[in-house]
């Protein structure tokens, strides 16, 4: 991947992050650990991977996301935004009474959210049920869906594994945000997950490994996965950071569901800003 392309999507990045705590921050409310940790990963599915169009929202032919995590929604709504699926000062309407951005994602309300999700595990089923149905209509949409690695600790995960591999669902694409914790702690500490790849596999499953703040690492995968004529459903398990890109959200349980105060979103906007001025002087430099 050519380091101009690289540079254009840290800074996409930068502004997803940004959108995350400007939502969270002017809501009092939400959830910036795990909408930081797979900040990347969306900003490289929405600009290389998904055939979608933020002018057409319900194509029928287009590839569907599917945010099983759904209390990571700001992640989500930063990226339609910046995408253009709707107005970005929606952003800062988050939670509100009345507004398209709810606490989870709501496919009535939000343009670009193809299923509402919330109760962890449900949205991973969905998504093996409109999986199945482009199978049966014979349509080559694909259909993608994150998956948090406290949420795989749910047994309704399972059952929706084994039917993707008893169905051949070759055109869904799991990716598990491994990022080690979750609201109560470590998540090898509150119910230990074991080897998370080799339980994919015994399932049926292709697995691959996938850094999440890494865009050379993600165009590795994918090509590999889009190299790789299967009959088999696909998971990827992508290590990442709870909180990455905010110093002292990084890494810390306790942001798991927090809103920042006054004087730690001053912090935050401050550092991601100082983030994206390095990251445009590096593209001129470039260009």
């Amino acid at each position: 991947m050519e380091k101009k392309i690289i540079n254009q999507l840290k800074m996409l990045a930068c502004k997803v992050r940004i959108g995350i705590i400007e939502g969270i921050y002017s809501a009092q409310s939400g959830h910036p650990g795990g909408s930081l940790s797979i900040a990347d990963t969306l900003v490289y599915l929405y600009s290389n991977i998904l055939n979608i169009d933020a002018n057409k929202p319900q194509a029928f032919d287009r590839d569907r996301f599917i945010l099983s995590k759904g209390h990571t929604a700001p992640a989500l709504y930063s990226i339609l935004a910046l995408k253009d699926f709707f107005n970005y000062s929606e952003i800062f309407t988050l939670r509100k009474i009345n507004s398209k951005l709810q606490g989870h994602p709501d496919m009535n309300k939000t343009p670009g959210v193809d299923m509402s999700t919330g109760s962890l595990g449900q949205g991973f089923s969905a998504a093996c049920g409109i999986a199945l149905s482009g199978k049966i209509s014979g349509k080559k949409y694909k259909v993608y869906s994150i998956l948090g690695d406290g949420e795989i600790q749910e047994g309704q995960v399972w059952e929706a594994a084994m039917f993707a591999n008893h169905n051949n669902l070759n055109n869904l694409i799991a990716i598990i945000d491994y990022n080690g914790l979750q609201i109560d702690g470590k998540v090898k500490d509150i119910c230990d997950l074991g080897d998370i790849k080799l339980k994919f596999k015994s399932f049926g499953w292709n697995v691959y490994d996938m850094d999440a703040h890494n865009f050379e690492s993600m165009e590795n995968t994918f090509q590999t996965i889009i190299n790789n004529n299967t009959n088999k459903p696909t998971a990827i398990v992508q290590t990442s950071v709870k909180g990455k890109g905010i110093s002292f959200m990084e890494d810390i349980c306790s942001w798991h569901g927090v809103a920042p105060n006054k004087s730690q979103y001053i912090d935050a906007i401050h550092q991601l800003e100082h983030k994206l001025d390095k990251l445009e002087e590096e593209l001129l430099c470039l260009c």
